[in-house]
C-alpha cells in the first residue's frame, strides 16, 4: 500500500514528507493506523547527529492508533483494537524479561538500533530502497508495521491523542519517579527540565507524595506550567540555583534529583543538589560518546546513588493500562501536555517550536 510519512535522509537536513510502500505485516506484525504521536526531542537527536542511526529514517516513537490488519501468529491484539506503541517491546523469555526488567530485553536491541524488523528486514521502500524505523514505530507516519510486542492494547474510551503520550514522556517521566528512583511520601525532590518528561516526573513526584518538588528551567513560560504538574516551587536557572534548592531543602540537598535534559554539564550540577544519601537519577537522553565527570570521592564519602532511567523502568504491558486508569480517574494530566496540534506536513514546524521551549508536547494528528 502507499502512505506518507516524515523522512529523514541525512543529518542537518530537514524532514521531507515522501510517498512510500508498505509491505503487509509479516509473522508477529501488526498493520497500525496511526491517530497521533507526540514530537519528543529524542527524535531531533537524529536531526543533529546526537544520535546515530541508519538513514533514510522515519522517526516518530510515542503514538496510538488502531490494528489494521495482523500477521500470522499475532495473539496479542486484533483488527480493531485501539493500542498505545510501546518502543522497547519485550519477548518476556530473555535474561532480562525473567528478571523484572523488560524495558531493558535484549532480544529487540539489535534490530531496533539497526532500523529493521525482527528479522533483519524493512517493510517500508521508496523505490528500490529500503526506509528504516526509529525505535522500531516509525510514528510519523499514517501507518506503521510494528512487532505485536510492541503494541499494548488499551481501553476504547481515552482519546488516542491523549494515549499516544503515554508511549514515551509520560511512562518516562511518571515511571522515573515511580519505580527508578523510587520516591517516597513526604520527600524531596528537583527536575532539572522541564519539558515533556521533565512535567512528567513533576506528576510522577506529587502522585507519589513528595512534600517538595522543585522545577528548575531556563524558560519563564515552564514555571506556571510546573506548577501545575505539581511543582511546589519553580526556579529560573542560574548562577544561584544550587544556593536556592538547598535553601527549600534544609540546607541539605534534595532526596531525589531528576535530570531530564540529557546534557552532561547539568547532571553534574544535579549531583551537587542531591543531599548526602540522596539520589541523582538520569532521565535525559544525552548524545552519544558524550562523559559525566561524576566525582567518585563524593559518591562514596556522602554515599550519594546515581541511576541511569531507560522508560522509567516501567513495563509496558502492566503500566501503561494503569497510567490510562489515572488520567480516567482525574489523577494523571494528558490533555494539559499538549500545547499543540500539528498536521504531518507540519512536522519541521513542531521541532522549531520544541526547541524554543515554547510548548510542553507538540502533537502531530493524523
Amino acid at each position: 500500500m502507499k502512505i506518507k510519512a516524515a523522512v529523514l535522509t541525512a543529518p542537518k537536513q530537514p524532514f521531507t514528507i515522501e510517498e512510500l510502500d508498505l509491505d503487509t505485516p509479516q509473522q508477529g506484525e501488526v498493520l497500525v493506523r496511526l491517530a497521533a504521536s507526540g514530537v519528543c526531542h529524542s527524535d531531533y537527536h537524529l536531526v543533529t547527529g546526537d544520535t546515530q542511526h541508519p538513514l533514510p529514517v522515519i522517526a516518530g516513537h510515542e503514538g496510538a492508533g488502531i490494528v489494521e490488519a495482523i500477521g500470522h501468529g499475532v495473539t496479542r491484539v486484533k483488527v480493531g483494537d485501539p493500542v498505545c506503541l510501546n518502543w522497547a517491546p519485550d519477548c518476556g523469555e530473555c535474561f532480562y524479561c525473567q528478571h523484572g526488567q523488560p524495558n531493558l530485553c535484549d532480544t529487540f536491541t539489535g534490530p531496533i538500533w539497526a532500523g529493521t524488523m525482527l528479522d533483519g528486514t524493512c517493510r517500508l521502500h521508496q523505490g528500490s530502497n529500503d526506509i528504516y524505523l526509529y525505535c522500531g514505530l516509525g510514528t510519523f507516519a499514517e501507518y506503521t508495521i510494528v512487532a505485536q510486542q510492541s503494541c499494548i492494547p488499551i481501553r476504547t474510551d481515552v482519546p488516542l491523542k491523549a494515549a499516544a503520550l503515554i508511549g514515551c514522556a509520560v511512562a518516562t517521566g511518571v515511571g522515573a519517579a515511580l519505580y527508578t528512583s523510587p520516591v517516597r511520601p513526604g520527600e524531596s525532590v528537583v527536575v532539572l527540565g522541564c519539558g515533556g518528561i521533565g512535567l512528567n516526573i513533576i506528576q510522577g513526584a506529587a502522585l507519589c507524595g513528595a512534600r517538595t518538588i522543585i522545577a528548575v528551567d531556563t524558560t519563564p513560560a515552564k514555571m506556571e506550567l510546573s506548577r501545575q504538574f505539581g511543582a511546589t516551587h519553580t526556579l529560573i536557572s542560574d548562577e544561584h540555583t544550587l544556593e536556592h534548592i538547598r535553601e527549600l531543602t534544609g540546607g541539605r540537598g534534595a532526596d531525589h534529583v531528576f535530570e531530564a535534559v540529557g546534557l552532561p554539564k547539568l547532571q553534574e550540577v544535579a549531583l551537587e543538589a542531591a543531599r548526602p544519601g540522596g539520589n541523582l537519577v538520569l532521565v535525559g537522553l544525552a548524545p552519544m560518546g558524550t562523559g559525566t565527570n561524576l566525582p567518585g570521592a563524593v559518591l562514596t564519602r556522602q554515599e550519594k546513588t546515581v541511576k541511569g532511567s531507560y522508560y522509567g523502568s516501567v513495563q509496558a504491558r502492566r503500566d501503561f493500562p494503569m497510567l490510562l486508569d489515572l488520567y480516567m480517574a482525574g489523577k494523571l494530566k494528558l490533555d494539559e501536555l499538549i500545547s499543540r496540534e500539528y498536521d504531518l506536513s507540519e512536522i519541521n514546524d513542531a521541532f522549531a517550536s520544541m526547541l524554543t521551549g515554547e510548548v510542553a508536547r507538540g502533537v502531530i494528528v493524523f
